[in-house]
């Protein structure tokens, strides 16, 4: 019988999930894990979220909406391991082991770790610099060759197949050096015309469970222009706007409003109106799902407490191979 592929991923559990979660990851461990070739791990990493200052009192909320969320939106536990980083302690075990591996100036000189210094200049802690090293643990601690993140995690891959190379060059380890799985809506912009779709930046997302009202009055905030000229913009707001077309009414919607906007002109109330009831009828079924989850309470701790054991027999296996490997016998 062949060997299944393993993938791992995870979501900070700093707020419910949003349009670019779920375009930009949440499909992709969908159908990873349609697939029978794959063996996938998801989790919400609760670990990770208090690298960066977060409401400690409702923490544990926010983990369990993050797995309420994974399965509205389809995650299977029949076919996935779905649990929250936390109830896995080798993960952090893994880290620190790792850390032995990579140097303070490698971490320092990652973009993503400048961006968090000028985001949190008063919280500049060991946990954000070696968050790339937890990381690399989450996914290595399952030898996970797929990750199924946006392209901004494409620098923390990179570290985790650095880690991964060394490992195996100097303690004969197998860990394979993971690959990015890209989705359609890898990358999902924000809806403030610049950037990212961002949890931290308000304004910027739709999240999955808003109302079709709440969905028109976010897109309505979206800066837009005339609504005609020679060439229809490659960035800011309107084309934001565009590709949320395409991603939610299809390439031909595009190039329908395209046309107009060279041609008679483009009126942005229609483009909005029509693309949030489009938005607000495809989420429909997660909202949906999401209501009979909330009124099982018991069936969602079991799904986390049950993927937490099974992840666990699996990572103990790397942990106890690594121990071996680099000499933790602890004098036996």
């Amino acid at each position: 019988m062949k060997n299944k592929i393993r993938v791992f991923s995870g979501t900070r559990a700093t707020g419910r999930l949003h349009l670019g979660n779920y375009l930009g990851a949440v499909n992709g461990y969908i159908e990873l894990q349609n697939n029978p070739d794959y063996e996938c791990i998801y989790m919400a990493v609760d670990i990770h979220t208090i690298t960066t200052p977060c409401d400690r009192k409702n923490l544990s909320q926010a983990t369990r909406n993050i797995i309420m969320d994974y399965l509205a939106c389809g995650l299977d536990p029949e076919k996935s391991i779905i649990t929250a980083q936390s109830l896995v302690p080798e993960h952090t075990d893994l880290a620190f082991l790792f850390s032995s591996m990579i140097s303070v100036a490698r971490m320092q000189h990652l973009p993503t770790f400048k961006e968090k210094i000028k985001q949190y200049p008063e919280h500049v802690t060991m946990a954000l610099l070696n968050y790339p090293v937890l990381m690399a643990a989450d996914i290595l601690i399952y030898k996970a060759c797929l990750v199924p993140v946006g392209i901004d995690q494409e620098p923390h891959l990179e570290v985790a197949r650095e880690i991964a190379r060394k490992m195996n060059e100097t303690y004969g380890m197998d860990f394979p050096e993971p690959k990015r799985f890209a989705t359609k809506g890898e990358y999902v912009p924000s809806l403030l015309g610049e950037g990212k779709m961002s949890k931290s930046i308000e304004g910027s997302y739709i999240n999955l469970t808003d109302n079709l009202e709440t969905i028109k009055k976010k897109l309505a905030q979206t800066p837009t222009d005339s609504g005609k000229g020679e060439r229809v913009p490659t960035s800011g707001g309107v084309a934001n706007l565009l590709t949320f077309v395409e991603l939610f009414q299809g390439q031909e919607k595009r190039a329908e409003y395209e046309k107009k906007y060279t041609g008679e002109g483009l009126r942005y109330k229609d483009l909005k109106d029509s693309l949030a009831e489009a938005i607000f009828a495809e989420l429909k079924p997660i909202r949906e799902k999401r209501r009979e989850l909330e009124a099982k309470p018991e069936y969602v701790a079991k799904v986390i407490k049950d993927g937490a054991a099974r992840a666990r027999k699996l990572a103990q296996k790397t942990i106890d191979e690594v121990k071996e490997k680099m000499g933790l016998r602890g004098g036996l």
